[in-house]
């Protein structure tokens, strides 16, 4: 998918209350669809699912246009569920994936095929553990994930997230809870607003406004672009977010010329209404262009072009949601060869983005 849009959010929200009362405005409940309503209790910041008297399954209700679904749930297991025990599950009407248990530190993602985990420390046992965050995603092609500890790629770059084909619909709805074993449910977040990877959509609202829906909006944005240099002289691959500037990564690590986009601050000038329900929230972003060469004039000229693409696709593309999203200003500042032995040209362009924000939707 893409990044989420400004009006999704996640409608159902807990951290560890009695899922039938949660916390909030705009926080939907969820219904015990089998089990004991006994065999559940909120306790030190958790909702606690033993299986005395059959465990508990808590259920969203899902219509029928909602394809594209997302649940969270961050999970310690006091004692482990029994093999093939489902903890989690999503069914939008066509396709149902599932999240099941192998062993105490295992599980499976289960659609027309299954594949394992890695080890994970569901009881807790590591040194300075926590819980165990799984994100469950399925599109409405039936393409299902698992995401692990909100990681999309780990150290080595490799894919850490399972992926399967779902199977056919059996029972409509979002689905957790337990059976079998004692599991605690620290955070349960359930969206059908779409099947969100954590690049996509945050579990904070406030991380999902800057940092995902304007600055990984503004690489996407530039990725997409069919500008001459973005799309044959950068290319989709050179044009990053900037978790690393240091010296090494932009000389070493990525192809030049490469394009660099990052949030350097967010601040909120005012707030427009009583209590804070609704915000100006301005936020900076920062472009780095980058190119090298042994003759600095051509590479100072390539990353001026390249700018120049840069500036004229987000001025056309971004900022456009009238009344909730507005581009307020720029300013770019040109590099130039001050060493004999420097041989990187960068250019900077900053960018001023004014979004009105409802804050009514992070209450939990």
């Amino acid at each position: 998918m893409t990044v989420s849009r400004q009006t999704d959010y996640w409608t159902a929200r807990l951290n560890g209350q009695d899922p039938t009362s949660p916390v909030g405005m705009n926080n939907t409940a969820w219904s015990l669809d089998s089990g004991d309503a006994g065999d559940g209790v909120s306790q030190n910041g958790y909702w606690r699912i033993t299986s005395s008297s059959g465990g508990q399954s808590w259920k969203q209700t899902v219509a029928d246009d909602d394809n594209d679904l997302t649940l969270i749930c961050a999970i310690h297991q006091e004692s482990a569920p029994d093999a093939d025990e489902v903890i989690m599950a999503l069914d939008n009407g066509t396709y149902r994936v599932e999240v099941q248990i192998i062993n105490i530190r295992q599980v499976k993602l289960v659609g027309s095929t299954a594949v394992e985990s890695p080890n994970l420390d569901f009881q807790m046992n590591d040194d300075a553990a926590v819980p165990i965050i799984l994100r469950l995603t399925l599109a409405n092609d039936g393409t299902a994930r698992l995401y692990m500890a909100e990681i999309i790629e780990d150290d080595d770059a490799q894919q850490h997230y399972l992926e399967v084909s779902a199977q056919s619909t059996s029972a409509q709805g979002a689905f957790f809870g337990t059976t079998t074993g004692t599991v605690d449910f620290y955070s349960v977040y359930f969206t059908p607003h779409g099947a969100y990877s954590p690049d996509e959509m945050d579990m904070s609202d406030f991380i999902s406004h800057s940092l995902l829906r304007t600055g990984m909006k503004v690489r996407d944005v530039l990725r997409n672009s069919n500008r001459l240099f973005l799309k044959t002289h950068v290319g989709s691959a050179g044009i990053n977010y900037a978790f690393d500037l240091s010296s090494d990564s932009m000389m070493n690590r990525y192809q030049s010329p490469s394009v660099h986009v990052m949030i350097q601050k967010a601040d909120s000038p005012e707030f427009l209404t009583l209590s804070g329900t609704r915000t100006d929230q301005r936020y900076n972003v920062m472009i780095f262009v980058s190119a090298k060469g042994t003759n600095y004039e051509n590479a100072y000229r390539l990353a001026a072009s390249i700018l120049g693409e840069v500036f004229d696709e987000l001025y056309v593309n971004t900022g456009l949601d009238d009344g909730v999203d507005s581009l307020l200003g720029y300013t770019t500042t040109f590099d130039s060869k001050v060493d004999d032995d420097e041989i990187v040209c960068i250019h900077t362009l900053s960018l001023e983005y004014m979004k009105k924000i409802r804050m009514f939707y992070r209450e939990a």
